[in-house]
């Protein structure tokens, strides 16, 4: 797996996407050169990162978001802070709907998602703000009480 781990005692905004732009040169995209790093700071300071992995079976590839969250729950964290993610996009590329329901699974709704481009155009929003109306386990409360 290409995903990386460094660890330090915070990262900025800036240093979150510099990690994503180091990695995202190991992604694996042989069929659309469409080549993702991403990197997250997680409540203990440590950055992960993780890059886009395609498969010629199309479905099967994964994101970089999610190789990054593998990463840091491969090492023990489990609470996303923040957020970078940068592609060779005209415009900062937003992390496809499945990723956004991974990184809200980890992270609340006020952290940021810094999304970028190779020549330095930035776009930060929230997590609530990229997924608004998220599903979460409060959703699935009446049938857990049900199972008991």
């Amino acid at each position: 797996m290409a995903d990386k781990t460094t660890t330090g005692t915070t990262a900025t905004a800036t240093d979150l996407m510099q990690a994503a732009r180091k990695v995202r040169e190991n992604a694996y995209a042989p069929y659309s050169n469409f080549k993702v790093g991403a990197a997250i700071r997680a409540a203990s300071g440590r950055v992960y990162t993780g890059v886009n992995v395609e498969n010629v079976a199309y479905p099967e590839g994964t994101c970089a978001e999610a190789g990054a969250i593998a990463a840091m729950i491969a090492a023990g964290d489990t609470v996303i802070e923040e957020v970078a993610v940068i592609a060779d996009s005209p415009t900062p590329v937003p992390c496809c709907g499945g990723c956004r329901q991974k990184l809200n699974e980890f992270g609340a709704g006020d952290v940021p998602v810094t999304m970028g481009t190779l020549t330095g155009a930035t776009l930060t929003l929230t997590l609530a703000e990229i997924l608004p109306g998220r599903f979460d386990a409060g959703h699935m409360d009446s049938a857990a009480t049900k199972a008991r």
